[in-house]
């Protein structure tokens, strides 16, 4: 068999915050990293060729940014920060459909970074993501029960429509959450409240 020589390794984190009610901050980083002793001889450490860093906070339901920052901390070439300002244009706008296109218009190309455009688009779905579990901390904060209401059902299907085969429009999923149907919790949610003895068909 033959051996399998390491070249390159990329790293995305992405994590994300509540900051208040109505608002997430996420931190994205992307870090390209080449084995020991490849570029430099004799070297024992790994080499970090980009580190680039996003934040951004977003306002929810809308998915709306409203304040982006971005910054190199490891970059091949004096003059790549030169291009970081350009990435406060995405200010503004929504992460929910047509994103992906509009940062490929804006910063395609010779327009802005590869790596930090890269990230960017790694970015917008722990967006959406953290938009349902924002909407959760805040229902278990919430007195009483934890009902699924018109509004929670109405803000995940602006939130999830056409973003996937199972939320496609007239879908039998979206038809179901649509028309009143329960949304049931996720896979490994249901495998999980199993696990502990509890109804895994319980209102997420």
């Amino acid at each position: 068999m033959t051996e399998l020589i390491p070249l390159h390794t990329r790293n995305y984190d992405v994590l994300a915050f509540r900051r208040d009610a109505s608002t997430l901050l996420l931190r994205g980083e992307v870090r390209d990293v080449k084995p020991p002793g490849l570029y430099i001889e004799d070297d024992p450490e790994p080499l970090t060729v980009h580190h680039m860093v996003i934040e951004l906070a977003v306002t929810v339901p809308d998915l709306v940014i409203v304040e982006a920052v971005a910054r190199m901390e490891t970059h091949p070439q004096p003059t790549c920060p030169n291009v970081m300002p350009a990435y406060e244009q995405i200010v503004g706008l929504s992460i929910a459909r047509g994103f992906n296109a509009k940062v490929r218009e804006l910063f395609g190309g010779p327009l802005g970074c590869t790596h930090t455009t890269a990230l960017l688009l790694a970015m917008a779905p722990v967006a959406i993501q953290s938009a349902w579990s924002l909407n959760m901390l805040g229902r278990q904060e919430q007195e009483g029960p934890r009902v699924f209401d018109e509004a929670a059902r109405t803000g995940v299907i602006r939130s999830s429509l056409n973003t996937c085969h199972i939320w496609a429009e007239g879908g039998q999923h979206h038809v179901e959450i649509r028309d009143g149907g329960t949304l049931r919790p996720a896979l490994p949610m249901q495998v999980r409240l199993r696990e502990l003895g509890r109804d895994p068909t319980a209102n997420p």
